[in-house]
């Protein structure tokens, strides 16, 4: 049975495995080659495809690099998404859930964290990232925010300086984690952050400081 003649569910399924198969081999030849040596030709090299498949499916280098920095917010904002879900409307344990997803090791890691700052070092010169990350740091920057308003709902204004001041809190930590990676630690950043909002938020500090311990696997 020829391609064509292959039934369209199968068509799809074979389609989507090859397009993750291409964008995970694309995280792995940033981080190693950084964003100006990563070709659509390192990539298939790392993925096992020819060069035409990787053509076939993004086009050019600038449409896979594009696609590969949406997927990897993409798969951030479901993990925070789902994080808060779990943890149900407390807004305590939701702010402590959103903290923690940011420390995961699936989501920070050495290799993540190359390729995130190999991004951000770029957007101020190509639109295209620039207009991904605004879209995907809004959506946690929203969620944050509510958050925080949902624990001071007599004080927007203070919610909203704390929310401010948590994201530039974790953003800092993980540039320790990528800059310094052989000294820190998810461990200590966590418990770290989670100190920082003990002293923002005194009111809730207990509940806070009960949650200093690593989370579970």
């Amino acid at each position: 049975m020829t391609e064509t003649q292959r039934p369209r569910k199968e068509r799809k399924e074979n389609a989507d495995k090859r397009r993750r198969q291409i964008l995970d081999a694309t995280i792995r030849s940033i981080a190693a080659n950084g964003l100006a040596r990563t070709t659509l030709a390192t990539v298939a090299t790392e993925a096992g495809l020819s060069q035409g498949v990787a053509v076939f499916y993004f086009k050019s280098k600038n449409g896979l690099l594009t696609e590969a920095l949406r997927d990897l917010y993409q798969a951030y904002t479901e993990h925070w998404q789902g994080a808060l879900k779990r943890a149900g409307s407390d807004p305590v344990d939701r702010l402590v859930a959103i903290i923690r997803a940011d420390f995961d090791s699936e989501i920070v890691n050495p290799e993540v964290l190359s390729v995130w700052f190999a991004f951000w070092g770029e957007q101020s010169v190509t639109t295209q990232y620039a207009d991904i990350v605004r879209e995907f740091d809004h959506k946690r920057q929203v969620a944050l925010r509510s958050i925080c308003m949902a624990l001071l709902p007599e004080d927007h204004e203070r919610a909203i300086r704390i929310a401010v001041w948590v994201d530039a809190m974790t953003d800092g930590l993980w540039q320790h984690l990528h800059l310094y990676r052989k000294e820190q630690e998810t461990g200590p950043a966590l418990q770290t952050t989670l100190q920082f909002l003990s002293a923002l938020l005194p009111e809730y500090a207990d509940r806070l400081t009960a949650c200093t311990a690593p989370n579970p696997d």
